[in-house]
């Protein structure tokens, strides 16, 4: 059975009906937001940090989300099949949100391409589509879209995308069991592919020119602003008179872009905040024990 077929076999299974979570849901009160934006997840990849994701779904909500592509990593599953529960538990809870009011947009990236032939149809509550347009509270028009069409190697030699992301993988399983280890001494979550990203003169370059090109193109489309993914690296600034955001991604930085109900955008570091959680419960602990 190919990669989509199992894929698409996983909503219709009974425990996403009435699941035995592998990580239950929590109750309680969440932080709501008037959007969210998540992207590059890569289900179906041991470098996916579904523990932190999993927790950012359970402790905010929102009346929107898009998931801007690269949610599920079917160049993996394609050459290997690896689907932990837990990845399950991810697909679960934001069908969920779709089933209970939340307008969820799925826009399929170039790792989960195979999900671009259904644009403009929706399945279990979630709209496909190619790209979006979004208007904020305060009425600024933002493109969505995932970004892979902007980079210059997924369109001239992709072949070379391939092998790049090949290496990355050999990347991310170091970085799997660099953090097994910080969490053994109690640490925080750390990337190194992302502190070896910001080190290597080339990566930075390309970022950059990345972003050039991608604000350049919001601004022939005559919009206010764009949202994408794509190359893991979460920014929010002007370019050109453009906003330009990127939510960045669940397998290195682990942050999501958010609309707050006045319009303010923000970019959340779940790793930061979970470790301030920490913090303030052991504080408190500490209190109560005085």
């Amino acid at each position: 059975m190919d990669a989509i077929a199992r894929i698409a076999a996983i909503a219709d299974l009974p425990e996403l009906r009435e699941p035995p979570f592998a990580h239950p849901e929590r109750d309680g009160e969440r932080r709501r937001f008037r959007t969210i934006w998540v992207s590059d997840i890569h289900l179906g990849t041991r470098g996916c940090n579904a523990d932190l994701l999993i927790d950012f779904l359970d402790h905010t909500d929102s009346e929107t989300m898009y998931l801007v592509g690269d949610i599920i990593d079917g160049w993996r599953l394609r050459r290997k099949w690896y689907w932990p529960a837990k990845h399950n538990d991810i697909v679960w809870r934001v069908m969920k949100r779709a089933k209970r009011g939340t307008r969820v947009v799925y826009i399929p990236g170039n790792h989960d391409e195979m999900f671009r032939q259904f644009t403009g149809m929706t399945f279990g509550d979630i709209e496909i589509r190619r790209k979006a347009v979004h208007t904020t509270a305060d009425g600024r028009k933002l493109l969505v879209l995932h970004g892979d069409e902007f980079d210059a190697i997924m369109l001239a030699h992709r072949w070379l995308a391939f092998l790049g992301d090949a290496a990355y993988g050999a990347l991310m399983r170091v970085n799997v069991v660099v953090n097994a280890v910080r969490r053994r001494l109690d640490l925080p979550y750390w990337s190194l592919s992302k502190h070896a990203k910001h080190k290597v003169k080339n990566a930075v370059e390309f970022i950059s020119r990345f972003e050039q090109v991608v604000a350049h193109e919001a601004a022939m489309r005559n919009v206010d602003g764009v949202v994408c993914g794509h190359i893991h690296n979460a920014e929010m600034r002007e370019i050109g008179g453009v906003r330009y955001y990127n939510d960045g991604d669940w397998v290195e930085g682990c942050t999501a872009l958010v609309e707050h109900f006045d319009g303010r955008m923000e970019l959340l570091h779940w790793a930061d905040e979970m470790a301030a959680r920490a913090r303030a419960a052991l504080a408190d602990r500490q209190r109560i024990a005085a």
